[in-house]
């Protein structure tokens, strides 16, 4: 059982000035306001990883509709929902979440998830959760021999259950900024709060919430230990906050994807209040929330709007509704269970626990049998999964074709491989290629791949594949 402290679990230092041995230090000549909580949400959303997400998928890939959300929009949706949900704790709850006064909790907690919202999407390659997909069965599809010198499960299932949230640890703890090791340099409280699976990947385990997936590759697992150390967690052990986050994501994309499947055409309201009621039996949070929707389609209707405006600004006013009793529920649904989680003792989603978890699992199942099925959906899904195993092969091939088999950095075997591997991100290949990287030859091969591969936007995987395949790569 673990016994968290609210001091050791914010805390502010960073891994470069503690292994400098010092404190965080500011210029003489610069006036700093913000905490330091603050200035890791700052640095986040300043960073290129955040500008990225605008041309990644968040369910509709490649969509031309502009209203439909990309990962970039959907980041900040649960960005803002979680430092609302920070402020209601510090504030609605002081009695219940009544931390010490040396945390600042008043501007740390909020800018701490607001943080950790934007970031938590940040390592998902193209095209979406099927990208982490693509990438799995890629590996899976190699065989045996392609972990050739891979000893230990652990660097095996890294690239087999190949994780966006492992990559987003790497990313900030390691590749965004290549002057030193120490990536874009976060504090502590940020690297542990981003963490929802805090553990490795040969210890996945899907009946445990915090071994559900994983959250590191073997590569980062000493970062991990040292944040762990730092903030009093342990592998299995999630921060109190990361609950948080995840019930932000979880309700963003529960209403969201419903809101712009209706946009796109795919649902409409009918449909959904229709189904709603149907699996209903009842529930108070359910019945509200379609209440509420219903009067205020009835209003709408005496406007004069057109149908798809009437649709479209009813799924607008549904969304908002439904977030509104989501957000409390799980809200209280923290405080209540807050003794269990500091314990380390709580293994349930907060929507799951909370008064609103029929309507966000019957949300999730609408979204289930309704939207994703989708001949459009699909389409485009299987357009993704074929330009990524088709990049990964193009890009294996320039990886592993070299004139020195224990140096990456060697010359490549023909020119073709040549181009192809300098189209690898520089910052990328100088990690792979560093001296002092201790990871196996095979494992930095592969992971050099799937950095490249993670880094991409949609539509830039669509034109480099045009491009390699146009000057001659299979």
């Amino acid at each position: 059982m673990a016994d968290l402290n609210w001091e050791k679990l914010l805390n502010a230092q960073r891994r470069k000035d503690k292994a400098k041995g010092k404190a965080a230090e500011r210029s003489a000549k610069t006036v700093e306001h913000r905490t330091e909580l603050e200035r890791d949400h700052d640095r986040i959303l300043f960073s290129t990883p955040v500008r990225r997400m605008q041309d990644k998928t968040q369910v509709f890939p490649l969509d031309p509709h502009d209203s439909v959300r990309t990962r970039l929009t959907h980041s900040h949706e649960v960005a803002n929902m979680a430092r609302g949900f920070g402020t209601a704790l510090v504030h609605v709850y002081p009695d219940k979440f009544n931390l010490p006064e040396a945390v600042n909790a008043g501007r740390n907690i909020p800018a701490l998830l607001e943080a950790i919202g934007l970031a938590h999407d940040l390592g998902n390659p193209p095209f979406g959760h099927q990208g982490e997909d693509a990438i799995q069965s890629w590996v899976k599809s190699k065989g045996p021999e392609i972990f050739e010198g891979l000893d230990g499960a652990a660097l095996r299932e890294d690239f087999l259950r190949f994780e966006g949230n492992a990559q987003a640890f790497r990313l900030l703890t390691r590749l965004q900024i290549v002057n030193d090791d120490f990536g874009l340099n976060m504090s502590y409280a940020f690297l542990a709060a981003l963490m929802k699976y805090p553990s490795p990947s040969d210890k996945v385990n899907k009946s445990v919430l915090a071994r559900k997936k994983f959250n590191f590759f073997q590569s980062e697992a000493n970062i991990a230990k040292e944040v762990w150390a730092e903030t009093g967690l342990a592998e299995g052990i999630r921060h109190p906050l990361t609950f948080v986050m995840e019930a932000c994501d979880d309700i963003a994309y529960s209403v969201v994807d419903v809101e712009d499947a209706a946009k796109k055409g795919l649902v409409n309201f009918d449909r959904l209040v229709g189904y709603l009621l149907h699996k209903a039996e009842e529930d108070e949070s359910v019945l509200k929330v379609v209440e509420k929707a219903k009067e205020q389609h009835q209003e709408f209707r005496e406007k004069s709007l057109s149908a798809a405006e009437l649709d479209d600004i009813t799924m607008q006013m549904f969304r908002v509704n439904a977030i509104g009793v989501m957000i409390v529920a799980a809200t209280d649904a923290f405080v209540t269970n807050l003794d269990a989680i500091m314990a380390g003792t709580f293994d349930k989603e907060l929507m799951a626990a909370s008064k609103a978890a029929r309507l966000w699992r019957l949300l999730k199942e609408f979204a289930g049998k309704h939207i994703y099925p989708h001949r459009q959906v699909l389409e485009v899904e299987l357009t993704g999964h074929q330009t990524i195993h088709g990049l990964m092969d193009i890009f294996w091939a320039a990886i592993t074709n070299r004139k020195d088999p224990l140096d990456i950095a060697s010359k490549r075997t023909s020119p073709l491989h040549s181009y192809v591997y300098s189209r690898i991100s520089e910052n990328y290949r100088r990690v792979a290629e560093a001296p002092d990287n201790r990871m196996p030859i095979r494992y930095r091969e592969l992971q050099l791949m799937t950095d490249m591969m993670s880094g991409m936007t949609d539509g830039f995987a669509i034109s480099l594949l045009k491009d390699l395949r146009a000057r001659g790569a299979a």
